[in-house]
């Protein structure tokens, strides 16, 4: 049950100053988070990518420029299985990038991927015909009718112009419900708000939208 983070800006903003504050949410977690993260940025027409095995927490981020858009994950393991830096999201799959947080109990899917966060993502994009947001729509409504119970299922999908929020829980408001934070030139979406930091929203479970 890992921790997500999204930020769209008008304007270049720090990527530092952002994981730090990701950074935080990780590490005070309730659930251990300490399996690696990553993040995704767009710059010049294309997804860079960054893979880190290590706890959040304990890398650094002088390295990240600005940017007006870029997603991170911190990982927790399921079951501490698979804990390796090639299953650290966000994953990518050369157009979009897709990262996750959730757990679907007994799913009645064949589907290809090294762990169940990747054969989610493949087999979302089975439905993806040009319209990403009904490709999520769809796949989610039929992976929860082919699983027997789902603890809650959050994710965001992210193209070069656009990213997709999707939300569902059915237990533990307080750790799977994500939050979201309006300014005037950007949008933050994060498992949890930032520390000592006001302006932070409950988003509503079971919802789909693209962010601004």
């Amino acid at each position: 049950m890992c921790r997500l983070l999204c930020v769209k800006s008008e304007n270049p903003v720090s990527m530092e100053y952002h994981l730090t504050q990701f950074a935080e949410v990780a590490r005070n977690s309730p659930e251990d988070q300490s399996h690696g993260w990553g993040c995704a940025w767009f710059e010049s027409g294309t997804w860079r990518l960054y893979h880190n095995i290590a706890p959040i927490w304990e890398d650094s981020f002088h390295r990240f420029s600005a940017s007006c858009y870029f997603i991170a994950h911190a990982r927790s393991a399921f079951r501490n299985e698979g804990i390796a830096v090639e299953n650290n999201m966000p994953f990518f799959d050369g157009s979009k990038v897709f990262a996750f947080n959730g757990e679907l109990l007994g799913v009645r899917i064949r589907e290809s991927g090294r762990i169940g966060a990747e054969k989610v993502f493949n087999f979302i994009n089975r439905f993806d015909v040009g319209d990403t947001f009904s490709a999520i729509e769809t796949g989610c409504a039929k992976l929860v009718q082919k699983s027997r119970y789902t603890r809650a299922m959050n994710m965001i999908v992210a193209s070069g112009e656009n990213a997709w929020v999707h939300t569902l829980f059915n237990e533990n408001a307080d750790y799977f419900q994500l939050h979201e934070k309006r300014e005037e030139s950007s949008y933050v979406v994060c498992s949890s708000p930032y520390e000592n930091d006001s302006g932070w929203q409950p988003i509503v479970n079971k919802s789909i939208f693209r962010l601004p």
